[in-house]
């Protein structure tokens, strides 16, 4: 099963959940998929085994050979290629490596290179397995790397959780993309509930099922669990807020190591989407 955690603004307890999940279940891989901010790290311990550079094609244009006929900027959809009347242009921070370029030129004046857009690692704790990229400093697309930290998921996996970026933009897209389950993490409060309400609209757009678990109950009222109700939405766990939690979070330990008891709750919200799973293959 492919299960993303995910939320509609950060500081919902996402990647706290999404921890939990992997240790309680053990038998699992977790995958942080928040490239620009990769924190699952600080809470799993991961001990990272490899790591290699994640990269992109970028065009290469030989102007020995080009005409500047603009078959490239016309069919370029992202507007990465300008061509000046002696002079072709490449915009690489807006290139997205589709070739495009290259396949059009009827010049066969446009080649390939490859830059750097950051890292993608693995490695283990214990029998939990831990994908992670980190994008570099100033890179504006996050969906590549995302794309390529997905590749390297083991297919015999039977567990894969994935740590989305928080929010509702192209990131989270990509990550949430071919999952079986979406955990959505939200908190009751006034903000929690309207970014929450974000990724709900969205999720029922993709047609991706989902259910919700409900952080730090207590701070705000009721808003989040009467709107679930009304809609038909499961509320698949409620965690309370808790001080001691929260410090513990603050010092990287995960929730199930600062409170074992809660453990046996992740285990019942897995076997539940496990059978939920079984019952629509069926």
């Amino acid at each position: 099963m492919i299960l993303t955690v995910a939320s509609g603004k950060g500081g919902a307890g996402k990647t706290s959940v999404a921890v939990s999940l992997a240790l309680a279940a053990g038998q699992a891989v977790f995958v942080d998929c928040d490239v620009e901010e990769p924190n699952g790290a600080l809470l799993l311990h991961p001990h990272v085994e490899w790591e290699e550079e994640a990269t992109l094609p970028l065009p290469v244009v030989d102007e020995g050979r080009c005409d500047y006929c603009k078959a490239c900027s016309q069919a370029c959809q992202f507007r990465a290629i300008m061509v000046l009347p002696h002079k072709v242009v490449v915009f690489d921070r807006l290139c997205h490596g589709c070739g495009t370029c290259t396949y059009v030129c009827p010049q066969k004046a446009i080649s390939e290179t490859t830059r750097s857009i950051g890292l993608v690692q693995g490695g283990r704790r214990e029998e939990v397995g831990y994908l992670a990229g980190c994008l570099n400093v100033g890179e504006p697309m996050a969906p590549p790397l995302i794309r390529q930290v997905k590749a390297r998921v083991p297919q015999d996996a039977p567990l894969v959780i994935l740590d989305a970026p928080p929010g509702v933009a192209c990131p989270f897209v990509e990550t949430v993309k071919g999952s079986d389950f979406c955990l959505v993490v939200a908190e009751s409060t006034p903000f929690g509930f309207h970014d929450y309400l974000l990724v709900e609209e969205l999720l029922e757009d993709l047609d991706i099922p989902f259910g919700v678990v409900e952080n730090k109950a207590g701070l705000g009222d009721d808003r989040l669990r009467r709107h679930l109700a009304a809609e038909g939405i499961p509320l698949l766990l409620s965690l309370p807020y808790n001080s001691d939690w929260a410090r513990a979070y603050s010092l990287g330990v995960p929730l199930v190591e600062a409170e074992p008891s809660l453990s046996e709750g992740f285990l019942e919200l897995l076997a539940t989407l496990e059978t939920a799973k079984e019952r629509e293959e069926s």
